[in-house]
């Protein structure tokens, strides 16, 4: 059974406001609810359409194609101060798909934690979720000051590195099984701010004649370059 108060406050998820003010999350697909389900988010309601229609499915959903199952979750709050093992630190990434598909890489690498700062896109972005195909149930996002972050790893003796079109690179240069590893913004990379902190800088060298990679495949490409040297 649903009401139409209901599609009112799901419709309203739809937006960033209301996902804030009410503390829920939409997600859909068999496989997302159940991965939210078994990480042990809260399910606080599930709709399916065999029981409300196709249409109504249709009103509900943020996809072009209704779903077979949409799912309000609770967001939950992760602690981000450990300041250990590999990190991700996320300087202004801004495309949704980018960043959904960076928690996937960064759940294929082992990397549990990932910092983002303010102007990151939002975790719960029903295009973020969709593209991180529930690693966003298993890789802790943690929205702060990267600076400060970034002092934090230095003080505890660790390295910053950061991806850069003039760094070392990254086949040659010497690399750690724990600091932070800092992606930059589709257009501009990484901020002058946090380049300052940065302690090692990388660059992946191209064999083609391409100008740069895309955020996503030059996080994936850093972070399988360090975990092949453990």
């Amino acid at each position: 059974m649903i009401t139409q108060a209901d599609i009112k406050r799901i419709r309203s998820l739809h937006e960033k406001k209301f996902r804030d003010s009410l503390g829920l999350f939409i997600v859909e697909g068999e496989k997302m609810v159940r991965e939210a389900r078994d990480s042990g988010f809260e399910i606080v309601a599930e709709y399916r359409r065999e029981d409300i229609g196709e249409e109504t499915m249709r009103r509900i959903s943020t996809m072009d194609s209704s779903s077979p199952v949409l799912a309000l979750v609770r967001r939950r709050e992760t602690p981000g101060d450990d300041f250990s093992g590999l990190c991700v630190a996320l300087d202004a990434v801004r495309d949704p798909g980018n960043m959904g598909t960076i928690l996937r890489v960064c759940d294929w690498f082992g990397v549990k934690t990932v910092y983002a700062s303010a102007d990151t896109v939002e975790l719960y972005n029903p295009k973020v979720v969709a593209a991180s195909m529930g690693a966003i149930f298993r890789v802790n996002v943690v929205y702060c000051d990267l600076e400060d972050v970034c002092r934090s790893f230095a003080r505890k003796g660790l390295p910053v590195y950061g991806t850069f079109l003039n760094g070392n690179n990254i086949y040659e240069a010497g690399l750690g099984a724990e600091g932070l590893v800092v992606m930059g913004n589709e257009a501009h990379g990484i901020s002058d701010g946090i380049a300052a902190l940065v302690s090692d800088r990388l660059t992946i060298p191209s064999f083609g004649g391409s100008e740069s990679l895309n955020v996503a495949a030059a996080t994936a490409v850093t972070l399988s370059e360090f975990r092949r040297r453990i």
